[in-house]
C-alpha cells in the first residue's frame, strides 16, 4: 500500500505561480508512474499531467501545456507540479495518483490517489 499526500495549494491571483507537491509513503514510489488530475466544482475529474517512473516520459493536457511542468525526485519520494501563469479556470482540487504498472492520461489507470489540495485562482 502506498499513501500519497498532496500539499502546496492555496489562493493566488491570476498570473501567479504555485508548486504542488505529492509525497509518497514508500520507497517503491521510484518505480511508480505518477499523474496529476484536477476536479473543479460541478465538473468531472480531468487529466493534468503525467510522468513515467524514471521521469523520461511526460504528458500534459492541452489546457496546461506550456504553463505547467511535472517533475519528480525519486530520492525524496516526491513528485511536483510547477504551475505558472495561473488562470481562474485552473481553480480546482488537484489530486496526485500513482501506479506501478500503468501509465497514461486516464484516471482509471492509477490505483493510488491522494486526498487532494485546493487551488483557487482569483481574477
Amino acid at each position: 500500500q502506498v499513501q500519497l499526500v498532496e500539499s502546496g495549494g492555496g489562493l493566488v491571483q491570476a498570473g501567479a505561480s504555485l508548486r504542488l507537491s505529492c509525497a509518497a509513503s514508500r520507497r517503491t514510489f521510484s518505480r511508480f508512474h505518477m499523474g496529476w488530475f484536477r476536479q473543479a466544482p460541478g465538473k468531472e475529474r480531468e487529466f493534468v499531467a503525467a510522468i513515467s517512473w524514471n521521469g523520461y516520459n511526460k504528458f500534459y493536457a492541452d489546457s496546461v501545456k506550456g504553463r505547467f511542468i511535472i517533475s519528480r525526485e525519486n530520492a525524496r519520494n516526491t513528485m511536483y507540479l510547477h504551475m505558472n501563469s495561473l488562470k481562474p479556470e485552473d481553480t480546482a482540487v488537484y489530486y496526485c495518483a500513482g501506479d506501478s504498472d500503468n501509465f497514461g492520461t486516464h484516471g482509471h489507470l492509477y490505483a493510488y490517489w491522494g486526498q487532494g489540495t485546493q487551488v483557487t485562482v482569483s481574477s
